[in-house]
């Protein structure tokens, strides 16, 4: 199967497609990735630095799809379940590689009024490339918090972290968007 030209299905008959999967038919296997593959590209590319990072998620991410499909309860979403795994997938592969260095404790943090109406002034791929450009720590604690709606206790658990480091984090993350924004909206006015 050739994905580098994978485009989205706009419907699939979701019991049959995944009738198949489960006798390990490849044309089904095929059906199910190229119909999810830019939700859950989209999911990968919020906790990964860059595409290719993204992309390898994204292939884990199905794999664990396809060994696991059997496990899926047929009566809630399927689209649900995918997403859990890609979120899973990555929160691994962000335990496995991140170092802790610049863990800080949440009263290091500065906070920074910000007039929030310049966000409609930038396209959401603008909002997106400032949250790619994001450290990972940051980038990480930020999706799960604001996108994901974990708790810091949660978010502690998930990645191995202090609960105050993640607060910290999420407040130095907001903090470098605020900046990248400032940033953004002077060169505009200029």
């Amino acid at each position: 199967m050739n994905f580098s030209t994978v485009r989205i299905l706009e419907s699939i008959d979701e019991k049959n497609v995944v009738d198949g999967c489960l006798k390990g038919d490849p044309k089904a296997q095929e059906q199910l990735y190229r119909h999810f593959y830019g939700y859950a590209m989209s999911v990968a590319l919020r906790y990964s630095p860059h595409r290719d990072e993204a992309l390898e998620v994204l292939n884990d991410s199905f794999l664990k799809v396809f060994k696991n499909l059997k496990k899926h309860d047929r009566t809630k979403s399927l689209k649900a379940w995918i997403r859990r795994i890609v979120i899973n997938t990555a929160l691994d592969k962000i335990r496995r590689n991140q170092k802790y260095a610049h863990d800080t404790d949440l009263e290091n943090a500065q906070y920074e009024v910000f007039d929030e109406s310049v966000l409609d002034k930038i396209s959401a791929d603008e909002i997106l490339e400032m949250v790619q450009a994001l450290p990972d720590s940051y980038r990480t604690v930020f999706n799960l918090y604001e996108i994901e709606g974990f708790t810091h206790v949660e978010i502690s658990k998930h990645i191995g972290i202090p609960v105050g480091t993640s607060k910290s984090h999420l407040s130095r993350a907001k903090s470098r968007l605020r900046q990248m924004l400032s940033k953004r909206m002077l060169v505009e006015t200029t």
